[in-house]
């Protein structure tokens, strides 16, 4: 049962609904689950994961039940309630766990489409009814006939939902149709994967341990694992991170295996061709907050490393990563593209940037992301992107290397960007031998040739190039 489970299923209904009309409405499900009351917080995650993961599916259900589009609080509730009634064998592969945080690393649910539902049929029903007159008393009646026509139409209508991509696939058309053009022999497996659940994988501490001694002390723990990285190990069930051991002193950290790429690409640890940064170093990372990737390369190497965002709210969790690993880097909030407004005048010899993107790579993560998005933001951000490539090339030294990265499947975030920088900048190009792997997408061999991970091991989506100027 979801955690929180003990509470009337009709509350954490309603809150759940809360969270799916929220995310509709354009919020992020982050803030939307803020709001929810601490002791309902995890089995709505768990619940909202979940509708989130099927709401494709469950909107095409409800046209079809229900064309009159009913107002948005009593909608939000029929399409949690049916997106917990999609029968598992249309969900097909895409089976999947709601799937917490990559920092937290709390698993948000239970398996809500591994051959049965968390709840009865019957009693969700009426626990939906219920939640109905609490949230909009004249819609109870309403409510229950939809819901109990479902349940005695399912095959047909589930047949006939599954016509439409949306609810096939679960996200929206012009999200398809990206993805068809971009990956046209991938694209129906991406988005199959992007309705299962991730990975837990962790980092180690390289100053501490090695993959291979921290995985030999979960299993002395009765933590199953495996080694999937020279730092990454996953774990065969995900776990809250107080679990861990050693967790609060700094031995391990939770960071998806495509991300940790990212700093030793930037050290250049492990690349053919490429000498590592020198002791002392001076590094910029440009987009830092959480902070995963920060702490990841003063792991790897004794750096004198300035942090910054634009977002001066989401510094201290720099911080507090930091002190928890025991590292130290200077951390300002600013806008990497405005470099005027806060650069010393002093030359990098390494610069990091993971770039603003759709996240579009760790849509398992972040279920209400595929909803919250729109074609046009792709265009904009790419604009960003560009504007933050074109902003940090000046600052770095000659023979220096950028590694411009993001946690996106869409080429016009990746391979377009870098082609487009490579045409306007002569002179940066492409380090290492090979070069950095670039598109990595959320699959088992990773959907590339140069794949980094062993077979089975679906890390997120992720690009990653470096740039080496001479």
């Amino acid at each position: 049962m979801p955690p929180g489970a003990s509470l009337p299923l009709a509350q954490l209904l309603n809150h759940t609904a809360d969270a799916v009309q929220a995310v509709r409405a354009g919020q992020s499900l982050n803030v939307a689950l803020a709001q929810c009351p601490a002791a309902a917080r995890p089995g709505t995650q768990a619940l909202s994961f979940h509708a989130l993961r099927w709401l494709g599916s469950a909107q095409a259900l409800r046209m079809l039940l229900a064309p009159k589009t009913p107002p948005p609080a009593v909608d939000a509730l029929l399409l949690t309630a049916l997106a917990l009634l999609w029968p598992p064998a249309a969900a097909g592969s895409a089976a999947g766990t709601a799937a917490g945080s990559a920092s937290s690393g709390i698993e948000a649910g239970p398996l809500l489409h591994e051959g049965s539902l968390p709840y009865a049929e019957h009693t969700l029903v009426d626990q939906a009814v219920d939640a109905a007159r609490l949230r909009v008393k004249a819609s109870a009646a309403f409510v229950n006939a939809v819901l109990r026509r479902f349940l005695r139409e399912r095959d047909a209508l589930v047949a006939a939902a599954q016509r439409v991509p949306v609810a096939r696939f679960n996200h929206p058309a012009w999200w398809i149709e990206r993805l068809k053009a971009d990956w046209p022999a991938q694209w129906e497996a991406i988005l199959d994967a992007n309705n299962r659940h991730a990975p837990m994988t962790l980092r180690v501490n390289a100053r501490r341990s090695s993959a291979a001694a921290y995985a030999e002390r979960l299993v002395a723990r009765g933590m199953a694992c495996r080694v999937v990285g020279p730092q990454a190990v996953t774990l065969a069930q995900p776990c809250p991170v107080t679990q861990l051991p050693g967790f609060a002193q700094g031995d391990v950290s939770v960071q998806d295996a495509a991300a940790q790429l990212a700093a030793p690409l930037l050290v250049g640890v492990g690349l053919a061709g490429l000498t590592g940064l020198k002791s002392g170093a001076r590094v910029l990372d440009a987009c830092a907050a959480p902070g995963g990737k920060t702490a990841h390369l003063l792991e790897l190497a004794d750096l004198d490393l300035l942090a910054i965002d634009r977002d001066p709210a989401r510094l201290p969790r720099v911080r507090e990563t930091l002190a928890r690993l025991g590292l130290t880097a200077r951390t300002q909030a600013a806008d990497a593209g405005d470099p005027g407004a806060w650069w010393d005048g002093t030359l990098f010899d390494a610069i990091l940037l993971d770039a603003p993107c759709s996240a579009s790579g760790i849509v398992r993560r972040h279920p209400d992301v595929r909803w919250l998005r729109r074609s046009s933001d792709i265009t904009a951000l790419a604009a960003t992107q560009d504007r933050l490539l074109d902003a940090l090339w000046p600052l770095l030294a000659p023979g220096g290397r950028l590694l411009y990265s993001t946690c996106s499947v869409f080429r016009a975030e990746g391979q377009a960007r870098i082609d487009a920088f490579l045409q306007r900048q002569r002179d940066a190009g492409l380090a290492g031998s090979p070069s950095s792997p670039g598109h990595l997408l959320p699959l088992p061999d990773n959907g590339s040739e140069r794949s980094v991970h062993g077979p089975g091991d679906a890390a997120d989506g992720f690009f990653h190039a470096l740039l080496a100027k001479p």
